[in-house]
C-alpha cells in the first residue's frame, strides 16, 4: 500500500510497538479516568439536580435505561466503533481530525466554516478542562459527609488543597506517578463492578432497565421532565471525546479492548447498582454511589474515588497540554515555553501558562459553586458542543473523503445529530444557573485563537507585499557587500522574498557572512514528519541557501539538531561559526481594512508576550542577533 493511500484509508498508519494488554491497562489508567469517575455524581444529579425526578421506579428504570443506552449510542457506537477510526497519522482530537479533511480535501470551499468548528471545539475543550477536575475532585471529597456529616465545613478546603498540589507537581512530570495509574483505575473500576453486583443482587428486578423501552416510556410519561433529565443523563459519558483525543498514545485497538472488556460492564453493573440501591432505599439518593458501600467501607471508598478523580483530573489537564502545543503548531497560538518533563516520552510537556490559568480558574470555580450538585450546572455543556463539533466534521469526512454508502450512512449520521441536538438543547436550559461559565471561557478562547489566527495571516501578507525577490537581492547584493567567515541563518516565515533581518543586517552591518541559508519552518497538518521528508534544500547561488525544514504538529522543534546533519549546502554545519538572525516586528494600528482596533491590540500583546523564537526554536542562546522591525496591519 501506498503512504497516500495508508493515509486515506480510515485507521491506517499507525502501529505500536508496546503490548496490546499493556496498552491497553495504561489506556484504562490515563483514558477513562473522566468517564469512570461519572458514577460518583451522574445519577445522583439527574434526580436532586435542577430538574429534581420523583424517585420511583419508573424514573429509576427510566434513568438506568437513558444512561446505558446514552453509553451505548455516543461511546461505543459513535466514538469507538466510527470517530475513532478517523486517525490523522494515529492521532486523534478535533483539531487533527481538522487537519486531516485539510489534507485530504485541500482547497476546499466549505474550508473556512471547518476551520472554525475545529476551533470551536478546542476553545470548548478549554472550558471541560477547567470544570472536570473542580467537579470531579469535589464530588469525591463530598463523600466525607456520607462518613460523617460534621466533615461538611472541611469538604471545601480538602478539595482545592487536593487540586492545588495536582497543579503544583505538574511542572516535575508525571511518568512515575503515571505507572500507577493503570493498577489503581483497575482496582476502581473492580470497586464499581463489585458494589453494582452486590446491591443489583438485592434487587435483580433492576436488570429489566437494560431495556429501552423505559427510557421510551420516561419520555412518554412526561416528554419535558424527559427532556430535561438529558441535562444531567449526559454526565454519565462526559470522558467520551477523551477516547479519540487520546488515541494517539495507545491505538484504536488497546482502547477498544478497555472500553468493551473492562470499562463499560463495570460502569453498567455500577448504574445498575445505583438504581437498586434506590428502589430498595429512595432516601439514599443524596448520594447512592457512596451509600451503596457498606458504613464501614465508606471511607476507604471515599479515598479511592478521590485517588481515581486526581488521576481523571491528570488526564484532562494533559490533555490541555497537548492541545495548547497543537493550537501553537498549528498557528491559532502565539509561542507558548513548553516543557519536556520525560526524555523518553515525547508526549510529555508542561507549559506554566496554560497550568496557572487553569489552576486559577479552577479554585475560582470551587470558591463560586461551593457543591458539586451546583458544578453540574455548568458541567455538560461544552463537552456535547464538542461532541456536536465531532460529529459534524466526521460527516464531512464519511460522505466526502471516505464516500460510505450513503444509503446506510446517512440514517446512521443523523441518529448521531438527533442525539448530540437533544443533548446539547437539554444542556442550554443550564445556561442562567451556570452554563454560562464554559461558553464564557469558549468565547474568550475562541477569540484569543482566531484573532491570533488572522493576525498572523494579515502580517505575514503585508510583509510579503513589501518583500523584495530574493534573486534581485543576491545579484545586488552578492558582489557588492563584503562577504565575512561564517555561517548566517536567517529565519523567514515565508519561504518567499528576502527576510526583513538580512535587509536590516547588510543595511547597518554592511557585510554578508560567507555563507547565507534562509530557513523557513514549516508545520505540516500531519502529528509526525519522518527524517528523511524534514530538511528541503536549494541553492539559490552565491552561496545562498533557502532551506524549509518541516514538523509534525505533535513534534519538538530543534533547528540546531537539524542543522548539524545537513549536508547538501556546501561544508558541513559548525554551530560556532554560525550566527542566527531573528527579526522582532513591532505593530502598528492602521486603518488599512483587517481587523478591528481592538483585535489589532490584543493580537499586539499576544505577539509582544510570546515566547522568544530563540527558545522555541532551541537555538544557542550566544549565537541569536535579533533585529526589529515595524509592521502596519
Amino acid at each position: 500500500m501506498t503512504a497516500q493511500a495508508a493515509e486515506a484509508k480510515p485507521g491506517a498508519g499507525h502501529h505500536h510497538p508496546d503490548g496490546a494488554v499493556k496498552l491497553a491497562v495504561g489506556a484504562i489508567g490515563v483514558v477513562f479516568g473522566d468517564i469512570g469517575t461519572s458514577p460518583l455524581y451522574a445519577f445522583k444529579e439527574t434526580f436532586i439536580g435542577h430538574h429534581p425526578l420523583a424517585v420511583d421506579q419508573l424514573h429509576i428504570f427510566g434513568v438506568v435505561s437513558l444512561i446505558f443506552w446514552s453509553m451505548m449510542l455516543i461511546v461505543t457506537v459513535k466514538y469507538v466503533s466510527v470517530i475513532m477510526r478517523a486517525d490523522n497519522r494515529g492521532e486523534g482530537g478535533s483539531l487533527t481530525l481538522l487537519a486531516l479533511i485539510s489534507r485530504l480535501s485541500p482547497g476546499a470551499g466549505r474550508a473556512r466554516w471547518l476551520v472554525l468548528l475545529g476551533v470551536m471545539a478546542t476553545a470548548l475543550f478549554f472550558g471541560d478542562a477547567i470544570i472536570t477536575p473542580a467537579m470531579s475532585v469535589l464530588s469525591a471529597v463530598e463523600g466525607l459527609i456520607v462518613v460523617e456529616a460534621k466533615l461538611e465545613p472541611v469538604v471545601l478546603p480538602i478539595a482545592i488543597t487536593i487540586l492545588i498540589g495536582l497543579f503544583v507537581i505538574q511542572s516535575r512530570g508525571t511518568a512515575k506517578v503515571g505507572a500507577l495509574f493503570g493498577p489503581i483505575m483497575i482496582f476502581y473500576f473492580s470497586t464499581l463492578a463489585v458494589l453494582g453486583v452486590v446491591n443489583a443482587v438485592r434487587n435483580p428486578e433492576i436488570l429489566g432497565a437494560l431495556n429501552p423501552y423505559w427510557a421510551v416510556q420516561f419520555f412518554l410519561d412526561d416528554p419535558l421532565r424527559g427532556f430535561l433529565a438529558l441535562g444531567s443523563v449526559v454526565l454519565a459519558v462526559t470522558g467520551a471525546e477523551a477516547l479519540y483525543a487520546d488515541m494517539g498514545h495507545f491505538g484504536r485497538g488497546p482502547i477498544r479492548i478497555s472500553w468493551l472488556w473492562i470499562v463499560l460492564p463495570a460502569l453498567t453493573l455500577n448504574y445498575l447498582g445505583q438504581g437498586a440501591l434506590l428502589l430498595a432505599t429512595p432516601a439514599h439518593v443524596v448520594n447512592p454511589f457512596f451509600l451503596m458501600a457498606p458504613e464501614s467501607l465508606r471511607l476507604p471508598l471515599v479515598i479511592l474515588a478521590t485517588a481515581a478523580t486526581v488521576i481523571a483530573s491528570q488526564a484532562v489537564i494533559s490533555g490541555a497540554f497537548s492541545v495548547a502545543q497543537q493550537a501553537v503548531q498549528l498557528g491559532f497560538l502565539p509561542r507558548l515555553k513548553i516543557t519536556h518533563t520525560s526524555a523518553r516520552a515525547a508526549g510529555q510537556i508542561y507549559i506554566p501558562v496554560i497550568n496557572w490559568a487553569l489552576l486559577f480558574l479552577v479554585v475560582l470555580l470551587v470558591l463560586g459553586f461551593k457543591s458539586s450538585t451546583n458544578l453540574a450546572a455548568a458541567y455538560g455543556i461544552a463537552v456535547t458542543g464538542t461532541m456536536f463539533i465531532d460529529t459534524i466534521l466526521v460527516s464531512v469526512l464519511i460522505l466526502t473523503i471516505w464516500k460510505w454508502n450513503k444509503l446506510w450512512a446517512i440514517p446512521m449520521l443523523a441518529v448521531f445529530f438527533i442525539v448530540d441536538t437533544a443533548y446539547f438543547a437539554s444542556n442550554l436550559t443550564k445556561v442562567p444557573d451556570g452554563g454560562w461559565f464554559p461558553l464564557l471561557v469558549g468565547a474568550i478562547t475562541f477569540t484569543f485563537l482566531t484573532t491570533w489566527a488572522k493576525g498572523r495571516r494579515l502580517m505575514m501578507e503585508r510583509l510579503r507585499e513589501s518583500a523584495m525577490p530574493i534573486e534581485v537581492f543576491i545579484k545586488s547584493a552578492a558582489t557588492a557587500a563584503i562577504r565575512v567567515p561564517g555561517t548566517a541563518v536567517f529565519m523567514s516565515s515565508s519561504p518567499e522574498g528576502v527576510p526583513h533581518a538580512l535587509l536590516h543586517n547588510l543595511k547597518h552591518n554592511k557585510v554578508l557572512h560567507e555563507r547565507i541559508l534562509i530557513l523557513t519552518v514549516v508545520i505540516d497538518e500531519v502529528p509526525y514528519v519522518d527524517g528523511e521528508d524534514r530538511v528541503e534544500v536549494r541553492d539559490l547561488g552565491a552561496n545562498f541557501y533557502r532551506m524549509v525544514v518541516r514538523y509534525g504538529f505533535m513534534q519538538e522543534l530543534d533547528i540546531p539538531g537539524v542543522l548539524k546533519l545537513v549536508e547538501n549546502c556546501g561544508p558541513k554545519i559548525k554551530m560556532m561559526d554560525t550566527s542566527f538572525f531573528l527579526a522582532r516586528q513591532t505593530l502598528l494600528a492602521s486603518d488599512r481594512p483587517g481587523m478591528p482596533i481592538w483585535r489589532e491590540k490584543l493580537f499586539s500583546w499576544m505577539l509582544a508576550n510570546s515566547e522568544s523564537a530563540m527558545e522555541f526554536f532551541k537555538l544557542p542562546t550566544n549565537r541569536v542577533v535579533e533585529l526589529g522591525s515595524q509592521v502596519e496591519i
